[in-house]
């Protein structure tokens, strides 16, 4: 299976997941996590949407202000205002899906100007590599939508 096949794979098993949480569980956040199904989502997104617009300059990123909710080092104990609704963030995950596929066609062979690095010993060279952390970074996260939802009670 190829990196966009992949891709494509990973998404439909998050937005699964997703589909199947209820609409008041998106919220809940149990002892022992340490985010909530919405911010999971969302994560996903914007982490998507920041690693494959810093190495496809040409990638037009959607819902850049979606970070303040999502990036890194967010939490919903600190929001200071309304995230994105459910569907809100489902329509956005299915739609990145194939925008993100079309860009990476043909591109995933490229080497990058300066390698992406995570952290001190981690270095990511390639279009392709970068898309295969972002695709594992996804199910990292779909599998804790997996753990939230059995917590919880799908």
């Amino acid at each position: 299976m190829g990196t966009i096949e992949q891709l494509k794979f990973a998404r439909g098993y998050t937005i699964g997941r997703l589909s199947s949480s209820k609409e008041t569980a998106w919220d809940e956040q149990p002892t022992g996590f340490n985010n909530t199904i919405r911010w999971n989502a969302g994560h996903i997104y914007v982490t998507m949407e920041h690693f494959i617009g810093l190495v496809l300059p040409t990638y037009e990123k959607q819902h850049e202000d979606w970070g303040r909710f999502f990036a890194t080092g967010t939490s919903p104990a600190n929001w200071d205002s309304q995230p994105p609704t459910n569907e809100e963030i489902l329509d956005a995950l299915q739609e990145q899906t194939n925008r993100v596929s079309t860009a990476l066609e043909g591109k995933l062979n490229e080497v990058l100007p300066e390698p992406v690095k995570l952290g001190t010993i981690f270095s990511m060279d390639s279009v392709d590599a970068v898309a295969q952390f972002v695709i594992w970074h996804e199910g990292v996260h779909a599998g804790v939508i997996h753990g939230l939802n059995r917590v919880i009670g799908e």
